[in-house]
């Protein structure tokens, strides 16, 4: 069998080829010379398992946005992450498992010569497929601008030109992405793309475009208090292309109810045979005070049927507190990419900014949205609403809340909302790691290995940003 080699940004990694299948049973760190189809699968549950995993060595965003808690090995919700090199994990996740494979299936699809019956749409189907490709980089990129700050983007994915590549600045990659998002929604033609090999949409070039608005949406959000001016017109314009508008349009992967396909949440919680988790205070609470009917869905109750959580930073027992719900323990149960939720929440943002639509009805349809995600009833959603109505007043505290309430099982997404809106108010533990400086994260430091092999690039990103701490606040962090 063929061999190729592909560039990571520190070493050279030799990957097997191997024959698509219909299921996901594919290695994620594997690449594949046959078809883009492989590639774009691999990748695409690669992508969906750092997304969605709590493992402690690499998304520990539950635990930062203090929703989850650990039992006995507390050093993540602490933040202490050297101890793990989560960095390092992040790093190589989603370079090496994501960003590479897609970068080889653009690289297989360009250079793919079609056969006599495919000439006739070929044109169409490479468009469209690169155009999924790019879509998927940018999602991914994006990530690593939210964790990060200056990561490698120009020179990243070229090992044998730049095996040490420089950092761009976060502003200037955000500003990239948003120009090669909208020229890949205006590529998608009505036609074929990668079928059964998209894993998300089944080549549904129609959701990918609404995929495409809904992530022109995301990243114009994102950089409201930085760049206001093209944050509305990039927000704007993605509005009025087409955005998710119903569950229908979720991103998701469907996981498979055996090894090696099922949900990491599954893998973490049931398959590994350990209690590792349990309710963090500070939501439990949070959820209790504010009577929300979320509360059953998103944890189980303790030996006493009550809904207890443990202070953030201390070991504690499973029985004594309440175990993460009942969704988290079905191996198929969804990995999301993006969803119809955190979209409804990025309009009722946009709502309260610039007035794209009625901000007091913007935010009870995300609240809404949210609270038909995990089976609240209808009359259940109308009493929580009068009393958690809208407030225009501090709309980035209504907003910012209920965000919280909503991505139980988005800790990234929860995170930039909370870095961005400073909403909740949430504390350190005082048995916080020293690096935190007292505080909740809010980047993640770069990862060690990038200092011992690529440390001149890594020092000056570190002077760029104002320093290599989880206190440096990213570019679009202004208050």
């Amino acid at each position: 069998m063929k061999k190729i080699i592909i560039g990571t940004l520190f070493s050279a990694l030799l990957f097997n080829s191997c024959n698509i299948d219909d299921s996901i049973n594919t290695d994620p760190n594997v690449a594949y010379t046959t078809t883009a189809e492989s590639v774009i699968s691999s990748a695409q549950k690669s992508l969906s398992d750092y997304v969605n995993t709590p493992s402690v060595n690499e998304n520990n965003f539950r635990l930062t946005m203090q929703y989850w808690q650990e039992t006995t090995y507390v050093n993540e919700s602490n933040y202490d992450f050297v101890n793990r090199n989560v960095s390092n994990t992040i790093w190589s996740d989603n370079y090496v498992a994501v960003l590479n494979n897609l970068n080889q299936a653009k690289g297989l699809v360009e250079n793919y010569i079609p056969s006599a019956s495919e000439i006739s749409t070929w044109s169409v189907t490479k468009k469209n497929k690169l155009a999924i490709i790019d879509l998927l980089m940018v999602y991914t990129y994006q990530n690593l601008v939210d964790t990060f700050g200056n990561i490698p983007y120009s020179q990243a994915l070229q090992l044998d030109a730049h095996p040490l590549p420089v950092y761009d600045d976060g502003a200037t990659i955000y500003t990239s992405l948003i120009q090669k998002a909208k020229a890949d929604v205006q590529s998608l033609t009505t036609g074929s793309s990668f079928g059964v090999a998209d894993y998300y949409y089944q080549g549904d070039i129609s959701k990918w475009k609404k995929f495409g608005n809904s992530l022109l949406l995301k990243l114009g959000v994102a950089i409201a208090d930085s760049n206001p001016t093209l944050a509305q017109a990039t927000v704007i314009d993605a509005i009025a292309t087409g955005v998710m508008t119903s569950t229908a349009d979720n991103c998701q992967l469907p996981y498979q109810k055996t090894s090696p396909n099922y949900n990491p949440l599954y893998d973490a919680l049931v398959a590994s045979g350990r209690d590792d988790y349990i309710a963090a205070a500070p939501f439990v609470n949070f959820l209790i005070v504010n009577s929300d009917p979320r509360i059953s869905s998103y944890y189980q109750l303790n030996e006493d049927d009550e809904y207890v959580g443990q202070t953030v930073g201390a070991p504690g027992e499973v029985d004594v507190y309440s175990r993460i719900g009942e969704f988290a323990h079905k191996p198929d149960y969804p990995g999301t990419i993006m969803n119809y939720t955190e979209v409804a929440f990025y309009l009722a943002e946009a709502a309260a900014r610039w007035n794209t639509s009625t901000p007091a009805t913007a935010y009870a349809t995300a609240v809404q949205a949210s609270m038909n995600e995990w089976g609240v009833s209808n009359a259940n959603i109308t009493t929580y609403l009068a009393v958690h109505p809208y407030n225009s007043a501090n709309w980035k505290q209504s907003i910012g809340l209920q965000a919280w309430a909503a991505f139980f099982n988005q800790g990234q997404t929860s995170w930039n909302f909370y870095r961005r809106l400073d909403y909740p108010v949430l504390q350190a533990p005082t048995t916080a790691a020293q690096e935190a400086g007292g505080k909740v994260p809010v980047r993640m430091t770069y990862p060690v290995r990038e200092q011992s092999v690529n440390g001149t690039n890594w020092a000056a990103a570190s002077s760029a940003i104002g320093g290599d701490k989880l206190t440096t606040k990213l570019f679009w962090d202004k208050f």
